[in-house]
């Protein structure tokens, strides 16, 4: 926990006010004002406006976490076929246990997850990337730093019927990724952040999947790659119709490329709106935009 510098109470800023140069907010400071954003959490009719009213994957009521400990609190989500949603929110927020409970990583303790209106609550993440087509997009360096760039690609297809449907996978990928073809031979250890990047988002692509779950995309990238990411994200969506689910740690970006957004504060959804309209709100921008 962040200790407050009692010498500068005036220059922080509490309520609504406009923020300045000096204004530090600690984690839990955050937290506080972001729960106050919203006295009324959005109903399940603005989820559903927001996903068109045709939604592909839909959280009922969730009630999540691990173990014995619930993390997530009656969340709901609706998100249509080719659309992204990006949740954002204070650092223990339940953002990526979102992503865990839909990919089948945590305890399910009541509410449901559809895709397409068929319950796959309890599935396990091998029948979510194989039946209901969901890839999940660690956020940690994933890559097998020993295998080739090609090997780490086959990786993808493990659950494919044989080897020869992985591997005529992996020749689409170098078709639309010059940048792994040129390595295809080289370990995954001399690959730049970048590569390795795209090498974990191709490899997920792989199984084909129609929903991706994305877990902090820029996280440990040098600013000259984290463009470079969004693009090949934003080719996914609107060229290959993916939907696209992610948390990203850097909320300007994260709402610049998404068409909705979802502020989730102490496990629960505070705020739900488009991206645009969430970069805009002048609250938002002071808590989580650097504004």
């Amino acid at each position: 926990m962040v200790e407050k510098d009692h010498d500068k109470t005036d220059s922080r800023v509490h309520g609504h006010g406009a923020g300045t140069v000096d204004t530090v907010l600690s984690v839990d400071e955050v937290a506080r004002e972001a729960g106050a954003l919203s006295h009324d959490h959005p109903t399940v009719d603005t989820f559903a406006t927001l996903a068109d009213n045709a939604p592909l994957l839909t959280i009922d009521g969730l009630n999540a976490g691990y173990g014995k400990m619930q993390i997530l609190f009656d969340v709901h989500l609706q998100v249509r076929k080719g659309q992204s949603l990006c949740l954002i929110g204070p650092n223990g927020a339940g953002k990526s246990t979102v992503l865990h409970s839909i990919y089948g990583f945590t305890n399910i303790m009541g509410g449901s997850i559809r895709v397409n209106d068929q319950d796959i609550t309890k599935l396990g993440p091998n029948q979510k990337l194989k039946k209901a087509k969901i890839a999940y997009i660690l956020q940690d360096n994933s890559v097998f730093p020993d295998m080739t760039v090609e090997e780490n690609l086959w990786m993808g297809g493990y659950l494919m019927e044989d080897s020869a449907h992985a591997r005529d996978a992996a020749e689409r990928i170098f078709d639309k990724y010059s940048k792994l073809a040129e390595r295809r031979n080289q370990p995954a250890r001399v690959l730049s952040g970048g590569e390795r990047r795209l090498l974990e988002i191709s490899r997920a692509l792989v199984m084909n999947p129609d929903i991706l779950l994305v877990d902090e995309p820029s996280i440990g990238l040098e600013p000259r790659f984290i463009n470079t990411v969004f693009e090949i994200l934003e080719d996914l969506q609107h060229n290959e119709g993916k939907t696209i689910i992610m948390v990203e740690q850097n909320a300007k970006k994260g709402l610049e490329f998404s068409d909705v957004g979802y502020v989730m504060v102490s496990g629960e959804i505070a705020m739900a709106d488009t991206g645009d309209r969430l970069l805009a709100d002048p609250e938002v921008g002071r808590l989580f935009l650097g504004g």
